[in-house]
């Protein structure tokens, strides 16, 4: 049928540019998040891109469920503002027709989400977990920044590095400062390189350097000119850590019934289902109130999304606190959003104006002569 073949073609298009759009914005936020970590010295170079990708897939369910609602809202409301609504309604549809097709297309990403919320999103979460331990346990050299002082793990020795080469094996411009057996030691080197033994030990060798030894607080140093100098470098103990409940699986969580693993697995579900009454909301939303303006019904639509989520969460907070009984759960919240739902379709259907049926010839001329308007 023409008129869901239409449909499903926009949605798809404008539902394309949401998500890229919203994953845009995440992408810049996160990244300059792990950079300002990284120049701090708190995070390494080379582990930004791992960080974000896992923070991406953490946040892809939301992202898509938003993704869905705006497509759908943006989709109708542009066909209620050219009128294009009115050829519908004037061929004899109302306004329940719409449900059908934006199950079409919303299912087939409400099932994504199911699968992204309840598998693939604890399993980021626990590899994020894991690689930060990972993270701890690198020794001094590999959290290195460039022309940042960064203090060792036991903090008896502060390192500095000008540059990497272009592979990042070899440094240049390094400057050591140490404290062995009360005295004060500094070392300069035009470049160094990490050597690993054959015992598994890490080494720091330093060539064309100066080493300056002598006890705080006199003016007895001792100078020595090296063309090699090598400092062991130590791996940090890595802790461990316990896990989040967030990185536990989702059929852990069934299998052992705490509350709050029962609050983490309702949330889980809740994505998805929020997801579905989120594009049922947004149908009979979308239609818009000339007085109201054209943001009007948007700026409402982001208000219930962002109520909807923020209720959710609190919830969730007392159902793992055991405030509300976990057989109630987060069911409540979804049967008011449905209630919602069935009264705004009952009231847009009440709404709608009579208007005589076009025969499909008609319909298809008066479409034709409105897109040579555009």
């Amino acid at each position: 049928m023409l008129f869901k073949r239409s449909l499903l073609q926009e949605l798809i298009s404008t539902g394309t540019g949401t998500l890229l759009v919203l994953l845009g914005v995440v992408i810049a936020q996160r990244a300059g998040y792990l950079i300002q970590l990284a120049a701090k010295g708190i995070l390494p170079n080379d582990s930004i891109t791992v960080m974000l990708g896992f923070n991406l897939i953490r946040f892809l369910p939301l992202l898509l469920s938003l993704s869905l609602f705006l497509a759908i809202l943006l989709t109708l409301s542009r066909w209620y503002r050219d009128s294009e609504m009115v050829i519908w309604f004037s061929s004899g549809l109302n306004i329940n027709h719409w449900i059908r097709p934006i199950l079409t297309f919303s299912l087939p990403i409400i099932a994504l989400i199911t699968v992204l919320s309840l598998f693939i999103t604890p399993w980021a979460t626990n590899k994020v977990e894991e690689y930060r331990s990972q993270l701890q346990s690198r020794d001094d050299i590999a959290t290195i920044s460039p022309g940042l002082f960064k203090e060792s793990a036991h903090a008896d020795r502060v390192f500095f590095v000008e540059s990497f080469d272009e592979l990042g094996n070899i440094v240049k411009n390094i400057f050591v400062q140490s404290i062995q057996h009360q005295k004060l030691g500094i070392i300069v080197a035009e470049k160094g390189s990490r050597l690993i033994d054959q015992n598994g030990d890490n080494f720091l060798i330093m060539h064309h350097g100066h080493r300056y030894q002598g006890l705080r607080g006199t003016a007895e140093y001792s100078t020595t000119e090296f063309d090699q100098y090598a400092i062991r470098v130590e791996a940090a103990e890595a802790k461990q850590n316990t896990p989040t409940i967030q990185s536990i699986d989702s059929l852990t969580l069934i299998q052992t019934k705490s509350k709050a693993n029962i609050a983490e697995l309702q949330w889980r579900l809740a994505i998805p289902i929020s997801a579905l009454i989120l594009a049922l909301l947004a149908i009979p939303l979308s239609a818009l109130d000339p007085r109201a303006g054209r943001s009007a019904n948007f700026a409402l639509a982001v208000i219930i999304y962002i109520l909807y989520n923020n209720l959710l969460s609190i919830i969730q907070a007392w159902v793992s606190q055991g405030k509300i009984n976990s057989v109630i759960g987060l069911w409540p919240i979804h049967l008011f959003f449905m209630a919602v739902v069935f009264y705004m379709f009952y009231r847009r259907t009440q709404q709608l104006p009579i208007l005589p049926k076009l025969s499909l010839t008609s319909w298809a001329n008066l479409r034709h002569k409105h897109a040579h308007t555009k």
